[in-house]
């Protein structure tokens, strides 16, 4: 039986995805019957992704989550071999001067999608191993680091700046959450500066972003221009918007408007209310992720109920900045609306996971269980006597 913190991440999942069929219908229709005669040809297929992934989540929703610890070393062998089939040409898909997806019927997978969550169990499973030993360098920072740094080094080659940003902050947040040292992770943030500032200067399309998002109006017809079309999206929309299907930037202005840009289509269609609303609903969802960590009665159950609600809301927040001009221009979809496979699934397979975390640790309570081994975080403990009285021995 579902618990009632179950039942709210479906509930929360499913206005999302409701939210993003009328939206990524509202923004193709026009567009696909110019160009394929069928106006249903985009809804056909994001519904179809949908109905896959809302079996997925309902499967991972009732089996048991713990079963994922033992294949965590398979899940990263197969999420490198997915990463590294993407460059094999007839298997691998090239698409604006970019190789990220793999060639699936009847649609793609980008496997960059889920090397994030497998990043997410393993960090799970090790943290919880070396619980005692994460102010240590070598297995507060080296390890996990090197991990996510060689996946990062295989998914900057395709290239994806926007995956790379999100596993980084995944890692530190998850990290930081396991007990590293701050001033290690502080040192890693320093060094890390310098390597993101050389990502984006020696690329010519980052580096332009860059710049535009700093002054979008200096080249409103250049690369400020999905920027400015976005502003001019929110604007339309005022309070209460112009109604389903009145949007003027879907017609050819806004790039993009059905994957990274829904949000302000969100915005025009439904105005201030209806992003409010969406906005609300995310909000919802991750103070929902953060309760069901409060009530788990193991670290690896609450690292990885902390990380899936992460890996939820960072591309959320992501998503929504990018739109509203608070953050460089950056490829990642707004999770269970934005027209796009394997977002979709993967995000819909972390919220089946939540669920089913929900519905089997919703006896334990945060002052008994999870308590002593945050307050041992906090004081900068997480040793052996937090571990015991997290575990209730």
């Amino acid at each position: 039986m579902h618990s009632r913190d179950s039942r709210s991440i479906l509930i929360s999942v499913l206005i999302l995805v409701g939210i993003g069929i009328l939206m990524v219908y509202s923004s193709t229709a026009i567009m696909s019957m110019r160009n394929n005669g069928n106006g249903f040809n985009f809804l056909l297929k994001h519904s179809f992704t949908v109905c896959i992934g809302v079996t997925v989540m309902i499967i991972l929703s009732k089996a048991n989550y713990r079963k994922l610890r033992p294949l965590t070393y398979v899940l990263l062998g197969i999420s490198v071999l997915l990463l590294v089939l993407v460059f094999i040409p007839g298997i691998g898909i090239s698409a604006n001067g970019a190789r990220r997806w793999l060639k699936l019927w009847p649609t793609t997978f980008q496997p960059s999608e889920l090397a994030k969550v497998v990043m997410v169990i393993f960090l799970a499973d090790y943290m919880d191993k070396n619980i005692g030993r994460m102010r240590d360098f070598r297995y507060g920072i080296l390890y996990p680091v090197g991990v996510m740094l060689f996946f990062q080094g295989i998914i900057i080659s395709q290239p994806d700046f926007g995956a790379v940003m999100s596993l980084g902050i995944l890692t530190v947040g998850l990290l930081a959450l396991g007990g590293a040292r701050l001033s290690h992770l502080g040192g890693l943030v320093l060094l890390a500066l310098p390597a993101v500032y050389m990502l984006i200067m020696t690329s010519g399309y980052r580096s332009k972003r860059f710049l535009c998002f700093l002054d979008p109006w200096k080249e409103p017809f250049g690369c400020g221009f999905q920027l400015v079309q976005s502003f001019i999206a929110f604007g339309n929309g005022s309070y209460f918007g112009l109604g389903l299907g009145g949007s003027k930037q879907k017609l050819y202005f806004l790039p993009e408007v059905h994957t990274d840009f829904i949000f302000s289509l969100i915005g025009e269609e439904l105005g201030l209310a209806g992003a409010l609303f969406v906005i609300g609903v995310f909000c919802w969802l991750f103070i929902k992720g953060i309760l069901v960590s409060t009530r788990t009665g193991d670290p690896f159950s609450y690292f990885l109920t902390m990380g899936l609600t992460m890996l939820i809301g960072v591309q959320a927040i992501i998503n929504v900045a990018v739109s509203t001009g608070l953050m460089p221009t950056k490829g990642l979809p707004l999770p269970f609306i934005s027209y796009g496979g394997s977002a979709l699934l993967i995000n819909m397979a972390a919220a089946g996971i939540l669920m089913n975390i929900a519905a089997k640790n919703e006896t334990h309570s945060l002052h008994r269980n999870t308590a002593p081994f945050v307050r041992g975080i906090v004081r900068g403990g997480t040793g052996k006597r937090d571990m015991r009285s997290y575990r209730g021995v």
